[in-house]
């Protein structure tokens, strides 16, 4: 005969599925599309100049509306914010698909941004709420972190078999497989709670952290694209900074803040933020460079490419479960994180040598190893740390800080370092005469591996501050636990 507790654990494990598929899902959308943009690109007639946009688009919407739908989720109830999410993405990705011009694509791509921002706070706020009891929480976040450290590098693998096999429109229509089947298993398994007295929606607060994001996203966007000395770019990013230190300046005087400062500034929540951020910037030379590397100088496919990255998923899920079972309930996440942030430094260094007929096996799959488990030992503990010790009605906006970090890391990533690797390029260039071919493919590696050493320079970085931010030991309460295991709310 089955318990009742038997069966609420069956449940929080059958939870974890579906929020693990939702997070896959999120993740794994701005790495597939990469792939599709050349089809999409040559099917619908867009120019460069353009093409950027189709990424820009969901950026800038699930960017500057995080910390919004965060909230929503801890002021409406987390159930139907994530049933929402999860059915607006799905439309959004339908009209993406159909889309029989430029500016249809990229108005399902933000449609998408908006429903993302909705979607990925309450998926974290969701595991976060549900699995209380410290064990069996470090296991939920290890298996959620592996899905949030590979998901980009599962959407090359799949974007590659698609965009080969079918068309760079079933990119965007595979979000309807995933989409389904969470929603029937959020409608199924979960519960829905409000809390019992609402506060107000902080109006001024969400105007000027939503705006002010939208400007950090879009000076960073616009600085990969045109420059960094470019009035527009310079406009953006000081608008944005402006805007986000007039939210903070909010926050402290309002009585129902969109985001509580006290949130971000634990030692421990405020050091796993920064790591996460930190490590967007600096993950995002992996999967941009490595795979121009891979498809124009190695010559491999789309598929053999997303194949390539295998070896750092397989790391990334190794080290993320092993790392939030066994060694985090023992050491804490200090020196986890910092040891994760060491290893990337490494492995962005062995980059560093590559060459224009560099083979895979000797010079690209170390690194990838090695980088992979270091990931996993940086996103697991992070997020968890980031969300550990949270109040049940603030667990939205605070999983929503994750996402934004690691949004605006990203932002930052492929901006920098697109930047860095394309002035490396053109100075390789200059004074060696007529460009033959073997010295353009010698540049472009140049400008990677310009990318690979700062990438590694913003990894030992954040391996110093963060280190130095998070807290020794294992904290309190992931000793005693928040409470009883509770179902999903």
């Amino acid at each position: 005969m089955t318990s009742s507790s038997d069966t609420a654990h069956s449940r929080r494990w059958l939870v974890l599925a579906i929020l693990g598929l939702a997070q896959l899902m999120v993740v794994l959308d701005a790495t597939i599309v990469n792939i599709a943009l050349p089809s999409a690109q040559k099917d619908l007639g867009f120019s460069d100049a353009s093409r950027q946009w189709i990424i820009t688009a969901y950026a800038l919407a699930f960017g500057s509306l995080l910390l919004l739908g965060g909230r929503i989720g801890d002021l409406f109830g987390r159930k139907w914010v994530f049933v929402a999410g999860l059915a607006g993405f799905a439309v959004a990705s339908a009209l993406g698909g159909v889309a029989q011009s430029f500016g249809m694509l990229v108005a399902a791509r933000a449609l998408q941004g908006v429903f993302g921002a909705m979607l990925a706070p309450a998926a974290l706020s969701l595991l976060t709420t549900t699995f209380t009891e410290p064990a069996e929480r470090n296991k939920a976040f290890g298996i959620f972190g592996a899905i949030a450290g590979s998901g980009a590098a599962v959407g090359l693998l799949l974007g590659g078999v698609l965009t080969e096999y079918l068309s760079w429109r079933w990119c965007l229509y595979v979000n309807l497989a995933f989409a389904g089947v969470a929603v029937v298993g959020a409608l199924i398994l979960l519960t829905n709670s409000r809390p019992a007295e609402k506060p107000k929606l902080d109006i001024p607060g969400t105007i000027t952290g939503s705006v002010g994001l939208f400007g950090l996203v879009y000076g960073f966007s616009h600085a990969a694209e045109t420059s960094w000395a470019n009035g527009t770019t310079i406009a953006s990013l000081v608008a944005g900074v402006v805007l986000l230190a007039a939210f903070v300046v909010l926050q402290q005087r309002v009585a129902h803040p969109l985001l509580p400062l006290r949130i971000v500034l634990d030692r421990d929540r405020g050091g796993s933020y920064l790591a996460i951020g930190l490590s967007g910037i600096a993950i995002f030379g992996v999967f941009l460079f490595l795979t121009y590397y891979l498809q124009q100088n190695l010559g491999f496919s789309p598929i053999k490419t997303g194949l390539a990255f295998l070896p750092m998923t397989f790391a990334i899920m190794f080290s993320a479960t092993t790392s939030q079972t066994k060694l985090l309930p023992k050491v804490g996440p200090r020196p986890l994180v910092g040891s994760g942030l060491v290893l990337g430094a490494i492995g962005m260094l062995y980059l560093t040598g590559i060459s224009p007929d560099s083979s895979y096996a000797t010079h690209v799959l170390p690194a990838l190893i090695v980088m992979g488990l270091g990931f996993g030992l940086i996103f697991a503990p992070a997020i968890s740390s980031a969300t550990l010790g949270v109040d049940p009605h603030d667990a939205g906006v605070a999983s929503a800080m994750v996402n934004t970090m690691q949004q605006i890391g990203g932002s930052i990533g492929t901006a920098l370092l697109s930047t860095l690797a394309a002035s490396a390029t053109t100075s390789y260039l200059q004074g060696k005469g007529r460009p033959t071919p073997d010295l353009v493919a010698t540049a472009a590696v140049h400008g990677y591996t310009t990318a690979f050493y700062w990438s590694a320079a913003i990894f030992a970085v954040a391996a110093v501050v963060c280190t130095a931010l998070l807290r020794p030991g294992v904290p309190a309460a992931e000793r005693v636990g928040a409470g009883a295991p509770a179902m999903a709310h």
